[in-house]
């Protein structure tokens, strides 16, 4: 299923397809702060349709992962994943039709 995201702000938006099958909260040191829930997906299955030039890239430690956030409101809306970098993290919480709170998700140990 194809689902409308955006940050809070609205400067960046994009189109995620997923079946929500691999949702996770991840422990690691920055995960914990954004307690966000993340769908695990190809890389392929996100399009961002606004925004491009206004998203922010944070890295840390190995600079493997990359951590995209709206440079305007700070919204983190995806990843590229450390431990695939052809696999993404989506920010459930910045799909308009999910209620995030009301999803199951696996922890992935990542401390």
């Amino acid at each position: 299923m194809q689902y409308k995201g955006s940050c809070h702000c609205g400067s960046i938006e994009f189109l995620v397809d997923t079946d929500l099958s691999k949702v996770v909260q991840c422990n690691c040191s920055i995960c914990k702060r954004k307690f966000a829930k993340m769908n695990l997906l190809p890389k392929d299955s996100l399009k961002l349709t606004k925004g491009e030039n206004n998203l922010g890239i944070y890295q840390f430690g190995t600079n493997v992962a990359k951590h995209f956030f709206c440079k305007t409101c700070g919204i983190y809306t995806h990843h590229q994943r450390k431990s695939d970098p052809n696999g993404i993290g989506v920010n459930l919480g910045c799909l308009d039709e999910i209620d995030s709170f009301t999803i199951d998700s696996e922890l992935l140990n990542n401390k």
